[in-house]
């Protein structure tokens, strides 16, 4: 596998994007065919109906020199009727041949590509958090969107016409060799021009879709980066530097299509030279034949009307080498991130022991840019059942230390392992929650389903009630059957935080993690939501980042982080008996509520 080349184009943070890898061909080919290999009596189906509609297709050709022959010699008006009819039956075999051979081979690929996107997705839902962001999510977005969509194109259309068009050519030519081996030789001189028409099509089309690709993935990186931070970047009025940014990169896209429109038309003028130069050599070589006696007038026809026949094929298997070459592009993108290596799961559990812990993390470091640590040696034992709170200022590491945790990420240092055993019905033993949940679009009922499959209505109607949730969900439209997500029913942000404390518990790990889960709900839902939660996390080990400070006061343990390490660690009232950093963050967000007349929701800083 080729190694992943970084884009030139640098990432918002100023680095250069290294883009995910790209297979080789020999690594794409062999790909596809470990794919094809369990298929293949379909694959050998479509094939042999596919060369019986072609051959008997090339009977056209006889029986139209047949009645040349006729006419010729002045025969009677009856004897074209058994040639007339046999052509009209030659038409209808092959049409229906023809039908249930593309079919075939249609269903192949579509079988094929199915099998090809799981474990591409498969695949990318593995990778690492830090591998992606590395990426870039413009890269992965257009190997999930254009490259996918150049593939499944290549593989309803333009697989299922070449495979035609090639069979077509092959039995042509033996069609050729048999009314008379110089009609052959005759045919064959175009093969040099177009053989080295392909090869130099071939030689510029194959670079030249990949960089095609890559700018395309570039272009909607630098889209999806201005549209995403459209805030900052009015803020700072930025919007003339992102407006040139994307406007380099999309001209970039351009300039390359425009080097495949030209490539194109000088491809389709080297085909028309050679097509002349064939066609002239088997008419001359019938002439010759004919006045020389081997050949009837009849059989001349035949061999150019074979010849003349072969335009469509040879044209459609030449043309759709662009169709190909841009699949093959894309192909190897998505080859590339399929085989993969498995990765391992991300929360290694170990059995649980009644008298051990839950989390044991040791020594543990993670570093997003090397050189540039966000956690430091950080040691941390959550015992079964235990309630521990993260405290600290912006930046002090709580979250990045929680997603190492959910296994999320991984320690660049250190170890973090869990001891737990899987939930009953199977399922992940720790789950993460953060503040930014998506809302599946599709029923209510189905969103919730996606933690536990099987769940009941009786199911999910418990689960909601216990996260204060059924009221609100009974009094939509449909009920649980209500569309909601992208372009159905809108939640708020307190009702899409109890959705996602509904799916921890129907997914019941024995340990969650929390990352300011409530944060989005404002002050109104705050209280509501603090509630649910300490109901979600009954029976379980829980980490969580805590958004409140009242959350941590209900909290078994309370650990204080401060440049990326563990700083204090204790209850919440032996922590502001302390008098440290604690005590001094609960004295700022003791009065800030007072002054502000908030009881529970001021947020810490």
């Amino acid at each position: 596998m080729e190694h992943p080349v970084p884009d030139a184009s640098p990432s918002s943070s100023g680095r250069a994007r290294e883009l995910l890898p790209t297979a080789s061909p020999a690594e794409t080919l062999a790909s596809v065919r470990a794919l094809l290999r369990p298929h293949r009596a379909l694959a050998l189906g479509g094939f042999t109906v596919m060369v019986g509609a072609t051959a008997v297709g090339l009977l056209t050709q006889p029986l139209l020199g047949h009645i040349v022959d006729l006419v010729a010699g002045r025969h009677d008006a009856a004897a074209l009727t058994l040639p007339v009819l046999l052509l009209a039956l030659v038409a209808v075999v092959q049409g229906a041949a023809t039908t249930g051979g593309l079919a075939l081979t249609s269903r192949l690929g579509e079988t094929v590509l199915a099998q090809l996107r799981e474990r591409f997705l498969e695949r990318a839902l593995e990778l690492p958090q830090e591998r992606l962001e590395a990426a870039g999510s413009g890269d992965l977005t257009a190997r999930v969107t254009g490259d996918v969509a150049r593939v499944a194109e290549a593989v309803r259309t333009a697989l299922p016409e070449l495979a035609r068009s090639l069979l077509a050519i092959v039995l042509t030519l033996g069609a050729l060799a048999l009314l008379d081996w110089r009609f052959l030789l005759a045919a064959l001189l175009a093969v040099p021009i177009q053989a080295h028409t392909a090869r130099w099509y071939v030689r510029n089309a194959v670079p030249l879709y990949a960089e095609q690709r890559i700018a395309t993935g570039a272009q909607q990186q630098q889209l999806l980066d201005t549209l995403g931070g459209g805030a900052t970047v009015r803020a700072f009025r930025l919007e003339a530097e992102h407006t040139e940014r994307l406007s380099e990169r999309s001209w970039a896209a351009v300039l390359l299509e425009l080097r495949g429109v030209r490539l194109i038309l000088r491809f389709y003028s080297r085909l028309h030279l050679a097509e002349y130069t064939g066609l002239a050599a088997v008419l001359v070589t019938g002439f010759l034949l004919v006045r020389d006696g081997s050949a009837t007038i009849g059989t001349a026809t035949a061999a150019a009307l074979y010849f003349h026949s072969l335009f469509g094929p040879v044209n459609t298997a030449l043309v759709l080498l662009d169709d190909v070459q841009s699949a093959g592009a894309g192909l190897a993108r998505l080859v590339a991130v399929a085989d993969l290596p498995a990765q391992p799961p991300r929360e290694r559990a170990d059995a649980a022991r009644a008298d051990g812990p839950a989390v044991l993390v040791t020594g543990a470091g993670h570093a997003y840019r090397p050189g540039r640590p966000v956690l430091q040696d950080v040691d941390l034992v959550l015992r079964r059942g235990e309630r521990v709170a993260l405290v600290g200022a912006s930046g002090a590491g709580k979250s990045t230390l929680a997603k190492l945790v959910a296994g999320v990420h991984r320690p660049t240092s250190g170890s973090v392992r869990l001891f737990a055993d899987p939930p009953p019905g199977g399922g992940p033993v720790v789950a993460l929650v953060t503040q930014e949940v998506h809302v599946f679009a599709g029923p209510l009922a189905e969103d919730l389903r996606l933690a536990r499959p099987g769940a009941t209505e009786q199911e999910l109607s418990e689960v909601l009630a216990r996260v204060e949730a059924l009221g609100w969900a009974e009094a939509l439209p449909e009920g649980l059957r209500t569309v909601v997500g992208e372009g159905g029913h809108g939640l708020d942000p307190a009702q899409v935080q109890q959705l996602a404390l509904a799916r921890l518990i129907l997914a019941d790990p024995p340990i969650a993690v929390l990352d300011e889960a409530t944060a989005e709900a404002g002050s109104a839902g705050a209280r509501l939501l603090e509630q649910a939660t300490a109901r979600t996390l009954e029976g379980r080990t829980a980490l969580v980042v805590a958004h409140r400070l009242s959350q941590a006061a209900t909290a078994d343990r309370v650990l204080v982080m401060d440049g990326g390490r563990v700083v204090e660690s204790g209850t919440h009232d032996q922590l502001r008996a302390a008098g440290g950093r604690y005590a001094a963050l609960w004295e700022a967000w003791s009065d800030a509520r007072t002054e502000s007349h908030h009881r529970t929701t001021a947020p810490l800083i």
